[in-house]
C-alpha cells in the first residue's frame, strides 16, 4: 500500500509523503474487538462495516491495506494510534502542519482512522475534502474560522518564503473574490464558498496489487 496525501489551494500545499507498509494480502487480517485490543479476525462482515463507516470511499482491498498500515503504527496493539506513533513517521513529523493534524488523529481507532483518510480519497466529493481542511484551520474548534486562523496556517506553510505582508495581501484578495473581508468569520458553508473553486486536490493512493 502506498499512501500519499496532497492538499492544494491557491495559497497553500500540504504533503504527507508515502508510507511504506508491506505488500497487500487477501481480504483477511486481525481486527480489534470493538476496535480495541487486537484479537479477532477481520471478517467480510467487519470489512463491510468499515467500508460503510467511510461511506464506501475505499474498496475492500484498500481497507485491508489500510489496516496493515494501522497495525504497523499501533506498535503496542492498543487498538488506537497515539500522536507519538504518528510522529514516528519522519515525513509526518517534518510536515509544517503536523501539530495541527495530530489534534485530529490522536487516539483514532481503526474505523475512525479510515474515516479520517476517506476525505483524501479520489472518490470523496469537494465538500468532504474541504470539510477536513476547515477543521485544520479551525484551531480553537469553535466552528468558525477567522482571518487570523487562516493566516496562522499560511504562516506554518510558507515559513520564511513569504513575509507577513505578502500573506495578508494574498488572503485578503482570496476573501475579497468570494465577497468576504478580513473581519469576516467563515462557517463551513462560507469556507466551501471561498475555497470550493480553488483547485483543491486531496487524494490517497493505495495500490493493493
Amino acid at each position: 500500500m502506498y499512501v500519499c496525501m496532497y492538499v492544494c489551494t491557491r495559497t497553500s500545499a500540504i504533503f504527507l509523503y508515502p508510507l511504506h507498509p508491506p505488500v497487500a494480502s487477501p481480504i483477511s487480517a486481525s481486527l480489534p474487538d470493538s476496535m480495541g485490543t487486537a484479537s479477532s479476525v477481520l471478517t467480510q462482515y467487519d470489512i463491510e462495516g468499515v467500508q460503510q463507516h467511510c461511506h464506501n470511499l475505499f474498496s475492500q482491498h484498500e481497507i485491508v491495506s489500510l489496516y496493515q498500515r494501522f497495525c504497523q503504527l499501533d506498535r503496542n496493539a492498543k487498538g488506537f494510534i497515539s500522536a507519538d506513533e504518528f510522529l514516528s513517521v519522519p515525513e509526518f513529523a517534518m510536515n509544517p502542519l503536523s501539530q495541527r493534524l495530530l489534534k485530529m488523529v490522536d487516539g483514532l481507532n481503526f474505523k475512525d482512522f479510515v474515516a479520517f483518510l476517506s476525505a483524501f480519497s479520489a472518490k470523496a466529493n469537494m465538500e468532504q475534502k474541504i470539510g477536513l481542511i476547515f477543521h485544520v484551520y479551525d484551531s480553537d474548534r469553535n466552528g468558525k474560522i477567522s482571518f487570523n486562523d487562516i493566516l496562522e496556517v499560511l504562516q506554518d506553510l510558507s515559513g520564511v518564503f513569504m513575509s507577513n505582508e505578502q500573506r495578508e495581501k494574498v488572503l485578503v484578495q482570496v476573501l475579497k473574490e468570494a465577497g468576504y473581508t478580513r473581519e469576516s468569520y467563515l462557517m463551513l458553508d462560507d469556507f466551501i464558498k471561498v475555497f470550493g473553486n480553488s483547485g483543491l486536490k486531496m487524494e490517497v493512493e493505495i495500490p493493493v496489487d
